[in-house]
């Protein structure tokens, strides 16, 4: 156990580290509230026994910090004068764990740190049991998706900037889950449990029945989260029964993912693109990772965020970066699509300065149906 002793009486401070080293604990020490913050800042600590009159800052204002930085951390404050209405202002407030009056016995003093362990055990385990109630839940509710058919695919039309002809559709999850009701919570509960597979299954076979319906020479555009393309074999099964339509498919990857640190993305990807699948990488403009994605993953679309999209036509930096991309587009063969078009403004920009496809409320909203 890593101890902070602060005290800036150095007898009682020595005496203190001894008895504690002697217990076995690892001792750092302080002897004012400058020192003892940097401390703080430098390592971990299970408890802290701190005096209250210090050289600035005091010691409510050392476990004040502590408390922020290092929650689990047991504080006790130590003290032969406490000023009452504020040190138990600071007990309510959860900034104290326990209070010492000095002078006081070592005995009285490990016991009252004995207790408060104790006590922080049982509060966490009693915090752990709660939150694996609450995750066998979310993970059984998942499974109510799954299993009950909860989840779909709303639809939302791209089209051809220049001629305003359908391009294709962009699928885009939806729940009908009453508490996981949005793309987020379910995927954020596929990856907490590690569903993510079953989860890529559905949209997979969604997918597949909208190609079934929609005319053969449109092109639907699916989301693939990035921790999918770890998996060759499971890509591989995933996507078989759409090999005969490979051509109408477009796997979008956010650039926001993390897929570059993915070990076997690469492998995913070539078995895709040879099978004839498409790649687009989706919220270009968004992260950090642009130019890498965009050299490793080699897209055949290129979309665009709304955040750059947004207000085009009264932004010239906006306009020049999408000038940019389009001529990067046309001289690696690929297309570029400015998703979140809402106004006619926006898209008579995007069409002067050479954009392929259009994405928007301007053009529909995502539907259930057609």
């Amino acid at each position: 156990m890593r101890v902070l002793v602060v005290e800036d009486d150095v007898n009682l401070r020595s005496v203190l580290r001894a008895a504690m080293e002697r217990r076995g604990c690892e001792v750092e020490d302080a002897a004012d509230g400058t020192e003892a913050l940097k401390r703080i800042n430098a390592q971990a600590f299970d408890a802290a026994i701190v005096d209250y009159q210090l050289p600035p800052p005091d010691g409510l204002e050392i476990l004040r910090e502590l408390r922020a930085a290092q929650p689990r951390c047991v504080r006790m404050l130590m003290s032969g004068g406490l000023d009452l209405p504020v040190v138990m202002g600071a007990v309510n407030r959860g900034e104290v764990t326990r209070l010492v009056a000095k002078p006081f016995h070592l005995e009285a003093l490990f016991g009252a740190l004995d207790e408060a362990l104790a006590e922080r055990a049982r509060l966490e385990e009693i915090y752990g049991r709660a939150h694996q109630d609450v995750l066998d839940q979310q993970r059984r509710e998942l499974e109510r998706c799954f299993n009950e058919c909860l989840l779909q695919l709303a639809v939302q039309p791209l089209i051809e900037a220049q001629t305003g002809v359908l391009h294709g559709y962009e699928a885009l999850l939806r729940s009908r889950h009453p508490t996981l009701d949005s793309p987020a919570r379910v995927i954020a509960a596929a990856e907490t449990h590690q569903l993510l597979g079953p989860l890529a299954d559905q949209v997979a076979a969604a997918a597949a029945a909208w190609l079934r319906r929609l005319p053969p020479h449109l092109t639907l555009f699916i989301n693939a989260h990035p921790n999918e393309l770890a998996d060759l074999e499971a890509v591989q099964r995933r996507f078989a029964p759409l090999l005969a339509t490979a051509r109408r498919l477009v796997i979008e990857i956010t650039e926001r993912s993390n897929v570059l640190e993915q070990t076997d993305w690469r492998r995913a990807i070539v078995w895709l693109t040879q099978a004839g699948f498409r790649i687009a990488i989706d919220d270009l403009g968004s992260g950090y990772n642009s130019l890498s994605v965009l050299a490793e993953l080699q897209p055949a679309f290129l979309k665009v965020d709304m955040s750059i999209v947004r207000n085009i036509d009264r932004e010239e930096r906006k306009q020049r970066l999408v000038e940019l991309l389009t001529r990067f587009a046309q001289a690696t063969d690929s297309r570029v699509v400015l998703e979140g078009i809402e106004t006619q403004a926006e898209a008579a920009t995007a069409r002067r300065l050479g954009v392929d496809l259009l994405q928007g409320y301007l053009f529909g909203r995502p539907a259930l149906s057609l």
